[in-house]
């Protein structure tokens, strides 16, 4: 992948548009959308992706179907400063985290949680929590979904072998 950075016109805006909401499209469909040949569309998707603008294809799918019937944010509080890469290692360790960041504003983190039901999603903070650095969690069930196409209202990856077996 190349460090340079990204150059992209209006064409290629086009595409990366086309291409995020359905990756399924072909280069035929998305080229007579936008005035291009679909040799000329594969070209330019070629090129995205060594440039690391496009950085991959995923499939979305309704939690509920893979088993998350349960939603929520855990805001993480810290004693000290605890490093991100710290952080990171603890989350990594938990498959049911299913994006965690650092943020600015009184937590130290924000994690995004997907669990069976409400007592694996309580196990799963009891795990977090058992870290020593970990001061305190605030929660945040989710109820809906106000913008049900969302990326954040859908999974992108697999549920893991062991996510239904409650550690």
């Amino acid at each position: 992948m190349s460090s340079k950075p990204a150059m992209f016109d209006e064409l290629d805006r086009k595409i990366i548009t086309a291409l995020m909401a359905n990756a399924r499209t072909s280069f035929a469909e998305i080229g007579a959308a936008i005035g291009l040949s679909a040799t000329a569309v594969k070209r330019r998707v070629d090129r995205l992706r060594e440039t690391g603008v496009i950085t991959g294809f995923t499939a979305t799918v309704k939690p509920a179907a893979l088993g998350w019937r349960t939603e929520a944010y855990v805001e993480v509080y810290c004693e000290g400063a605890a490093p991100p890469r710290r952080l990171a290692e603890v989350v990594r360790n938990h498959p049911e985290i299913t994006a965690a960041m650092t943020v600015t504003g009184g937590a130290d983190a924000l994690l995004h949680v997907r669990a069976t039901d409400v007592g694996h999603f309580e196990e799963v903070l009891e795990r977090i929590r058992t870290e020593p650095f970990i001061r305190k969690t605030i929660s945040y069930m989710v109820l809906s979904h106000l913008l049900p196409e969302a990326p954040e209202a859908g999974a992108t990856h697999a549920v893991p072998d062991d996510a239904g077996n409650v550690r």
